[in-house]
């Protein structure tokens, strides 16, 4: 399954939606673009393959590469010791989520995360979490204003400052800022000793980190994947993680 086309086979984790009063599993058309137009196949994975342990690894025998997309739901706290009320839970998504990057990482497959998926990379390896960012002095507003059409939503609002001697400084080819945009309430409290800070944004808030010695575990909190092909970082983040499934299939023989 992972010679379609000879490109990766990419797995993509949805969100649990109600759609006409039927429970529903969907991932954003914009995320399955942005793997296309990078050369690999995405292939959507289902919240129920977490309901035997030995599936997500399973799973991944067929997989190149994995990517967490971002989601309007939050990760529920108490996977990172908080106490404070979740908002907009997914509980299917993140056993899902937890399961498939610990099943990644051991097998050092690629690994791109996605806002939400920023969150679960951090989580997952130790790491904590702001739940409602906007309450925490210090930051500024990293929320969108959902009265705003998606064009507005999805601008860039904010600079990130990238980290020199990174895998995001090597992507971005030198340059040491960009302006990204910023749609999500969460936000990195503290990290694990296993990963290290990409990039940062004005106020100090974590907005890129990879995992070391891992040859390509990186999360961004930005949206990357919306109109990718026309942001020349979005190009080289997807690339690069695209590039990096390439050679995966060429060392799996897959």
């Amino acid at each position: 399954m992972g010679n379609i086309l000879n490109k990766p086979l990419i797995g993509v984790v949805m969100c649990q939606i109600t759609h006409d009063g039927h429970p529903a599993q969907m991932v954003h058309n914009k995320y399955l673009d942005a793997v296309m137009l990078a050369g690999g196949i995405p292939l959507a994975l289902p919240h129920n393959l977490s309901s035997l342990p030995s599936l997500p690894e399973q799973m991944l025998d067929s997989l190149q590469g994995v990517l967490l997309t971002g989601s309007s739901s939050n990760i529920e706290p108490h996977h990172y010791g908080d106490t404070a009320a979740g908002d907009d839970a997914d509980p299917g998504r993140d056993r899902l989520a937890f399961a498939l990057t610990e099943a990644a990482l051991h097998r050092q497959l690629p690994l791109l995360g996605i806002c939400r998926g920023l969150q679960e990379l951090v989580v997952a390896t130790g790491g904590s979490l702001h739940p409602r960012l906007h309450h925490v002095p210090g930051f500024q507003e990293h929320r969108e204003n959902a009265s705003q059409p998606l064009s507005e939503r999805y601008a860039p609002v904010h600079d990130i400052h990238i980290q020199p001697g990174g895998l995001l400084a090597e992507l971005a080819e030198g340059r040491q800022g960009f302006s990204v945009n910023s749609l999500h309430q969460q936000g990195i409290r503290s990290l694990g000793a296993r990963l290290r800070i990409e990039a940062l944004a004005g106020d100090g808030l974590p907005e890129a980190v990879s995992l070391r010695d891992h040859p390509f575990a990186l999360a961004v909190q930005w949206h990357p994947e919306w109109q990718s092909e026309s942001a020349p970082l979005s190009r080289q983040l997807f690339g690069g993680f695209i590039q990096a499934c390439q050679r995966q299939r060429k060392e799996t023989g897959l």
